[in-house]
């Protein structure tokens, strides 16, 4: 029997996890989300496995993990975990990369949809008394708009599959992704300075690693075409939010639709809260039914997988018999 911890989750329930480690012999253990370094130490002590949502893993934390043999990550992104020093240690670190592509897609769409014709605006202008279509301006027709895409993984594929029938023209950039393969989605492959330039609309769609931290800064904020619109349903930190509150406030961009902060949640204070022409969502574009029962059951799928000496489909750190590291 291996023990599985789990540091923390969003979930209404852990059963879907509980009645798959039993069927196959385990044993799961939460004791309530742990928060800090500390909390992750004491809630993972004596795991074989442990399943990992928002709680810090760097390497002072992995480095207590004697005896674990997989970190399996609740999401896709990686940068609660310090997988370098997991691999280190021989531990397989694993994500779900399929589960919400139609559901964050659907979800930044949304946001474009609710800036493009400010539905959230008119919404607050209606509620606080007025009746008038001259409430927000200027708006513009979307259809032969620029929609920029920064980053064209999964779900940045599927967000230009839903917006091309809307009459959008579509551009993207991503240095991991060759440009043929961008013309081939029907797709521009354009330079991020390019991209910035010329989009209405930039949906931000990266990974966040130390090279893409603030990845859109001040002088890239400053490059993007006057009255742009900004999407992120990513990570907060792709974007400096001293630089985006600036641009905001400053009518350099003509609004913003944010599922991730920086800071998560936002403080009392923060400035973002007060802009009208900010929409702001708690991190929950991945949220539906159907994604997070599928990512509950295939998070544990590669932990009962690693317990059983079996290489998990989405190990993102596995090592071919060269030493390479082989990604999904």
């Amino acid at each position: 029997m291996g023990l599985v911890a789990v540091t923390d989750h969003v979930f209404p329930h852990l059963d879907a996890e509980r009645a798959l480690l039993a069927a196959a012999g385990h044993e799961l253990r939460y004791g309530g989300d742990a928060r800090t370094p500390e909390d992750v130490i004491a809630a993972a002590r004596g795991a074989e496995a442990v399943l990992n949502c928002f709680a810090p893993m760097p390497a002072s934390v992995i480095r207590t993990l004697g005896g674990c043999r997989i970190i399996a990550r609740y999401g896709i992104g990686l940068d609660t975990i310090d997988v370098d020093e997991a691999t280190a240690r021989g531990i397989l670190v694993t994500n779900v990369p399929d589960y919400c592509i139609d559901e964050v897609s659907d979800h930044a769409l949304a946001l474009i949809l609710a800036l493009g014709r400010g539905v959230t605006a008119y919404d607050r202008h209606v509620r606080a008394g007025s009746w008038s279509p001259g409430d927000v301006r200027p708006i513009h027709r979307l259809r032969g708009r620029t929609l920029g895409l920064v980053g064209f993984g999964r779900i940045a594929r599927t967000l230009a599959e839903k917006a091309a029938p809307l009459g959008f023209r579509l551009v993207a950039t991503d240095p991991f992704v060759p440009d043929e393969s961008v013309r081939d989605a029907g797709v521009e492959p354009l330079s991020l300075h390019e991209l910035l330039g010329e989009a209405d609309v930039v949906s931000v769609h990266a990974p966040l690693t130390p090279e893409t931290h603030h990845l859109l800064g001040a002088a890239e904020l400053a490059g993007m075409k006057a009255g742009a619109i900004l999407v992120n349903t990513s990570r907060g930190a792709l974007v400096d939010p001293t630089a985006l509150r600036d641009a905001l406030e400053r009518g350099v961009l003509w609004g913003a639709g944010l599922d991730v902060l920086e800071t998560e949640p936002p403080a009392p204070d923060d400035p973002l809260l007060s802009l009208d022409n900010v929409v702001l969502t708690p991190h929950a574009a991945f949220s539906s039914e159907e994604s997070v029962a599928e990512l509950q059951r295939k998070a544990v799928e590669q932990v009962i997988a690693a317990l059983a000496g079996e290489l998990p489909p989405y190990a993102v750190n596995a090592r071919s018999p060269g030493g390479s590291a082989e990604s999904p």
